[in-house]
C-alpha cells in the first residue's frame, strides 16, 4: 500500500491539531477573563467600596418583633454573644434616676435628642437648654441612618439578634436595657434602630455597632426616663401614641471609619 508523501501528513496533521486546539485556547481564555474579572471585583470590594457596605450586606442588624414588646427582663436567659464571642447575661440594672433640676431663667420648651456621628456624642435639649451630653457608639458594622426621627416605643429590657456567624459578626444579646427603637418615612419601625444601653463593650466614643446607638448604660438611663412617650412608673414598656407620642430625634454627620 502507498503512503502519502511526508509533507502532506506533516500538514495534515497540523491541520487536525490546529482544529482540536482552537475550541480548547478559546474557553481558556473565557476561563480567565472570567477569572480577572471575579478578582477585580474582590479587591474592588475590598479597597473600594466602604466596609460597612459590605458588611451591611453580609452582616445584617437584626429586625424588631412586633409581637415581643413587653420589655420584662428574662431570667432565663443566661449567655449572650457578641463578635462571636460567648459572655454571661449581665442581672438586672439597677438604676436610680434624679431627674435634672430647672434653673430659674432657663427657657424650657419640647424636647428633642441630637446625635452627632461625627463627635460620637448625643445631645438632649429642652427648648435650647442642653440637658444632657454624652458618649456614644453608632455604626461600624452597619450604616447608623441620618435624619429626622420619632421613638416610637421605650422597652426596659429587649433582646437583640443579628451579624453573620462567617463574618465573626453574629450577636445574641438579651436584655439589652433601656432600648428606645426610632423611625420615620423612610425608616421603619421594624428596621430596629435604637439608643440602648450596652454590657458587651465600653469603647465608647467609637463606631461598634450595626446601626444602633450604644450608651453606657448609666447614661442611657438618664435618657430613657427623660424622653417621650412617658412611662408610667409601674411598665416595662410604653408604646408612642397621639396623646403621648414620642421625642423627635435628629441624627447628622458622618462616622469615623475604623
Amino acid at each position: 500500500m502507498s503512503s502519502a508523501p511526508t509533507g502532506v501528513s506533516d500538514t495534515n496533521n497540523k491541520k487536525y491539531l490546529s482544529f482540536f486546539q482552537i475550541p480548547c485556547t478559546i474557553k481558556i481564555m473565557r476561563f480567565l477573563k472570567i477569572g480577572v474579572i471575579v478578582i477585580a471585583l474582590l479587591l474592588l470590594m475590598l479597597f473600594v467600596v466602604p466596609k460597612f457596605l459590605l458588611f451591611a450586606l453580609l452582616s445584617p442588624q437584626g429586625t424588631v418583633n412586633p409581637s415581643d414588646l413587653t420589655g420584662v427582663y428574662d431570667g432565663s436567659k443566661k449567655t449572650a454573644m457578641y463578635n462571636n464571642k460567648s459572655m454571661r447575661c449581665p442581672a438586672p440594672v439597677d438604676v436610680k434616676i434624679e431627674p435634672k433640676k430647672v434653673v430659674l431663667g432657663d427657657s424650657t420648651g419640647s424636647k428633642r435628642i441630637e446625635i452627632d456621628l461625627t463627635r460620637q456624642r448625643v445631645y438632649a435639649y429642652e427648648g435650647d437648654r442642653k440637658i444632657y451630653d454624652f458618649l456614644i457608639s453608632s455604626g461600624k458594622w452597619g450604616r447608623t441612618p441620618t435624619g429626622r426621627f420619632r421613638i416610637w416605643v421605650k422597652l426596659r429590657y429587649a433582646l437583640m439578634t443579628g451579624g453573620s456567624s462567617a463574618l465573626g459578626t453574629y450577636y445574641y444579646l438579651p436584655n439589652v436595657p433601656f432600648t428606645m427603637y426610632f423611625y420615620n418615612e423612610e425608616v421603619s419601625q421594624t428596621r430596629g434602630f435604637s439608643l440602648h444601653g450596652t454590657y458587651w463593650h465600653s469603647n465608647f466614643g467609637h463606631p461598634m455597632s450595626h446601626g444602633c446607638i450604644n450608651m453606657k448604660t448609666e447614661d442611657v438611663a438618664l435618657l430613657y426616663y427623660w424622653v417621650k412617650p412617658e412611662l408610667p412608673a409601674s411598665n416595662s414598656s410604653i408604646v408612642a401614641s397621639r396623646d403621648n407620642p414620642g421625642t423627635e430625634i435628629v441624627i447628622y454627620g458622618n462616622a469615623p471609619y475604623e
